[in-house]
C-alpha cells in the first residue's frame, strides 16, 4: 500500500468561512432510531451528531454552514434554530431527496464561490494531534486541487463493512477508486473542501458527489488527507457504543 507523506499543517492556514452539511438522508441503516427522528438527532455521548458535526465546524472557524433537510425536515429545522455561533441557512429538499451530488446543486446558489467544507451530519470523528478541518486548510492548494478528502485506512475505519474506496499515491492525490471484488486502502470519511467552480453540467434529481470526485480523479485534481485521529461509522444502532467508547478512550 502506497503511504501518503506526512503533512505539518501551518498553525495559520485559513479555513473555508462556509460548509455544506448534509443532513436529509433517511437513515434507515439506524432504525428503529430514526423512526421518530432524522438520523443527525441521534444522540452519541450526550449530544446529537449535528451538533458534534457542527462543534467542530464551529472551533474550525466556519462562520455559516448551509444544511439541507428532508426527512423530517420540520423536527431539524426546529432544532436548528437553537444552533448559536453559526449562522445557519436551510436548504430545502422537502419535495424530493437529492443525494449528496444533488443536493450539493440545489443548495449552489447558497454556497458562494470561494472553497467550501462539505461534511456529513451523520458523521462521527474526534481528531488527533492536529484537527481535521485545520488538517484540510492546511493542504489545501486550489492551483493544484478541486478536491481533498478526508480518508482513514480501512483498517482504522471502525464500525465500517465496505471494502474501502481510494488507492492514494505518494503526494496524496487520489490515483484511483476501489474496482469491483476488490479492496482499497482507505476510507473517504464525509469531510472534504469543494471548489464550488466544479459543480456545473450535472443531471437533474438525485445523483452521487462521484460525479464530480471522478471528473476532478480523471483531470489529476483529486486529493486527500489521512485523519490523524479516530472515526466511527455510525450508521447502525450497534456502532453508537462503539463510538461511545472511543470517545471515553480518548
Amino acid at each position: 500500500m502506497t503511504k501518503p507523506r506526512a503533512i505539518r499543517p501551518a498553525p495559520a492556514a485559513a479555513v473555508p468561512s462556509t460548509a455544506m452539511v448534509m443532513a436529509a438522508g433517511l437513515g434507515k441503516r439506524m432504525r428503529p432510531l430514526t423512526a421518530t427522528r432524522p438520523k443527525p438527532l441521534i444522540p452519541v455521548a450526550g449530544k446529537t451528531l449535528l451538533d458534534h458535526t457542527l462543534d467542530h465546524l464551529r472551533a474550525a472557524g466556519v462562520k455559516r454552514a448551509v444544511v439541507n433537510v428532508h426527512y423530517l425536515a420540520d423536527t431539524l429545522e426546529a432544532h436548528l434554530r437553537s444552533v448559536d455561533g453559526v449562522d445557519i441557512v436551510v436548504s430545502d429538499e422537502r419535495a424530493e431527496l437529492l443525494e449528496t451530488g444533488g443536493g450539493l446543486m440545489k443548495a449552489r446558489s447558497l454556497l458562494g464561490d470561494a472553497p467550501i467544507y462539505v461534511v456529513n451530519s451523520d458523521n462521527y470523528w474526534l481528531d488527533g494531534p492536529v484537527d481535521a478541518l485545520s488538517l484540510l486548510a492546511a493542504r489545501w492548494n486550489p492551483a493544484e486541487m478541486d478536491v481533498l478528502l478526508l480518508v482513514v485506512p480501512l483498517a482504522r475505519a471502525h464500525c465500517h463493512r465496505g471494502q474501502g474506496d481510494f488507492h492514494l499515491a505518494a503526494d496524496g492525490r487520489i490515483a484511483g477508486r476501489r474496482r469491483h471484488g476488490r479492496m482499497a486502502p482507505f476510507v473517504y470519511i464525509g469531510v472534504q473542501i469543494l471548489n464550488p467552480a466544479i459543480l456545473v453540467d450535472a443531471p437533474a434529481g438525485p445523483f452521487s458527489t462521484m460525479l464530480f470526485w471522478e471528473r476532478a480523479i480523471a483531470a489529476g485534481r483529486a486529493y486527500a488527507v489521512v485523519h490523524q485521529g479516530l472515526w466511527v461509522d455510525v450508521g447502525t444502532p450497534e456502532a453508537i457504543a462503539r463510538a461511545e467508547a472511543l470517545r471515553q478512550d480518548g
